[in-house]
């Protein structure tokens, strides 16, 4: 049991992790999301190619492409892909992996554009295009390769693509891809100078706002100020540029921002404006050239620093364990303590019953065989006439004591109502000498009361009783009933002689009872004073 549990907290705790780790990656909200995310799954990843969880691995790749994607890591979001390709290819099931295939060619695919290698991007479309099988994955890639085809302004190929997309719209049932091509083919139209270009254009915008999809808006509204300063009216330009600047905001993107501002500087009439966009353009295309050049060194670099990641994951992965191991041992302690009381009070329990069937038993015993004999005796002894009455006396009073011992210790019957039995009891040591008074008795809830407690109670009150008419000489007994919480509260209490209480006159076997119910009982008493009891059980 304890291994079985051990491995269901540690698996418990590393898919919360990678539950968290995949959200930082997939919808990052914070800047070391994605650093964090790649130090997690790099890690994740090695452990599970050495537990040879293929699977798991091809996964922890995916996710690795994309957040080295992301950053603008292109070398190691490439090799990410070509490890993951690599690992499919050597497994006997790759054919029924084909969402993972699919995944990873449209992700490279995203690289190569990206690293202004338009030839191979497309390529690479179209591998992932012969073995999509969903429609909504033969739209993305689509999609991603008529972007390739604008970069390169050859917007008739895009056009034939995105008007194919549109016609299948009506099948996608997602309103967020039907924006996403209705948008596309409106915006490559109007580079057309097609006359539908502008009412696709807003249609796309009025269903986004319908689903408040932010993205999908960014990029609705910068296409409408494209189109608008394509064609002089720089007010309305302006206006939607502004809006896609608004919009990155609350995305919380600093890309789309700079997308936005970036169709604002278009839209300026300053010279220096234009220029100084034009050589920060050329800048980033150098700079594109020079990672692609020096990839090889950075990702030497870069795994180096996933080796000292990857051991700090691993002691974040083992404190962990060790975490787990203390929770569960603290857990399997709790459960031998419990385990422990349980017992114990079961063993408690059945030692009471024990001794109540013990007692009634020789009760039985003493009035079937010990008092039938007496009196079968006492009979005989009559008839002889020249016995002595004396004998006869002495004779009588052992009968009746055995008498009082069986039914001192008879059995209780406790299916019948149990507080006019005890007052049955108690009453029946009234007489012309004693006074007997009850208060409250019948206003307990016997019935919440389990049999072990009434037991008890019947016997040690019995006890008491009888304690009391054999050695106080009390005339007045009074016994009270208070319920306090879930405990209850009873007071013994008579006028006699009163006792030693260093002797008790043989009152130990109640506080024994009482006891084993985990109860209390207190005696108060000096001779000549009378004599108190307090019970609580």
């Amino acid at each position: 049991m304890t291994f079985f549990l051990s491995l269901n907290a540690i698996a418990q705790i590393s898919s919360d992790s990678s539950r968290l780790y995949r959200q930082a990656i997939l919808q990052p909200a914070h800047p070391q999301d994605l650093p964090s995310g790649i130090h997690y799954y790099t890690r994740k990843k090695e452990i599970d190619l050495e537990l040879n969880d293929t699977l798991n691995a091809i996964y922890d790749l995916r996710l690795l492409s994309i957040a080295e994607f992301k950053i603008g890591n292109n070398f190691s979001s490439e090799n990410h892909v070509v490890e993951a390709i690599n690992l499919i290819e050597s497994m006997s099931s790759k054919d029924t992996l084909i969402n993972s295939r699919v995944g990873l060619y449209n992700q490279l695919g995203r690289i190569y554009r990206t690293s202004n290698n338009p030839k191979e991007a497309i390529k690479t479309f179209d591998k992932a295009l012969a073995i999509a099988n969903k429609l909504k994955d033969s739209v993305v890639i689509l999609n991603n390769k008529a972007n390739i085809y604008k970069d390169l302004h050859d917007y008739k190929s895009a056009l034939t693509i995105h008007s194919f997309l549109f016609a299948k719209r009506l099948e996608l049932k997602d309103d967020n891809q039907i924006g996403l091509v209705a948008d596309n083919l409106g915006h490559v139209q109007s580079k057309l100078n097609l006359p539908e270009g502008l009412p696709n254009l807003k249609y796309a915008l009025q269903l986004r706002k319908k689903n408040h999809d932010f993205i999908g808006l960014h990029a609705s509204n910068t296409h409408l100020a494209e189109y608008y300063l394509d064609r002089k009216d720089t007010v309305k330009a302006v206006a939607y540029a502004k809006e896609a600047l608004a919009l990155s905001d609350k995305i919380n993107s600093s890309s789309f921002k700079l997308d936005a501002i970036s169709t604002l500087m278009n839209m300026d009439k300053n010279p220096l404006i234009h220029e100084y966009k034009k050589l920060t353009d050329s800048i980033a295309n150098a700079k594109q050239v020079a990672e692609n050049k020096n990839a090889f060194l950075k990702y030497n670099v870069a795994e180096e620093q996933k080796k000292t990641q990857a051991s700090i994951l691993l002691q974040e992965i083992e404190s962990r364990k060790r975490l787990a191991y203390q929770s569960l041992a603290l857990i399997i302690f709790l459960i031998l303590i419990g385990s422990y009381f349980i017992y114990r009070n079961r063993y408690r329990k059945a030692k009471i019953e024990e001794i109540y069937k013990t007692e009634t038993r020789i009760a039985k015993k003493v009035h079937d065989e010990v008092a039938n004999d007496m009196y079968k005796v006492m009979t005989s002894l009559e008839n002889n006439l020249d016995l002595d009455n004396t004998i006869l006396d002495e004779m009588e009073k052992i009968y009746t004591k055995t008498r009082d011992i069986s039914r001192e210790n008879s059995a209780i019957d406790l299916r019948k109502d149990f507080g006019l039995q005890l007052n049955d009891l108690l009453l029946g040591y009234k007489n012309n000498n004693v006074n007997v008074i009850t208060r409250n008795l019948s206003k307990m809830p016997w019935e919440n009361i389990s049999e072990l407690k009434k037991t008890a109670i019947y016997r040690v009150l019995q006890e008491l009783m009888t304690n009391m008419r054999k050695h106080s000489q009390a005339t007045f007994v009074t016994l009270v009933f208070q319920k306090e919480g879930s405990k209850m509260h009873i007071i013994y209490r008579d006028n006699g002689v009163g006792c030693d209480l260093f002797k008790k006159n043989g009152l130990q076997h109640t506080e024994s009872r009482i006891a084993s119910l985990n109860g209390t009982i207190k005696f108060e008493s000096k001779q000549g004073d009378g004599f108190k009891a307090s019970i609580i059980i």
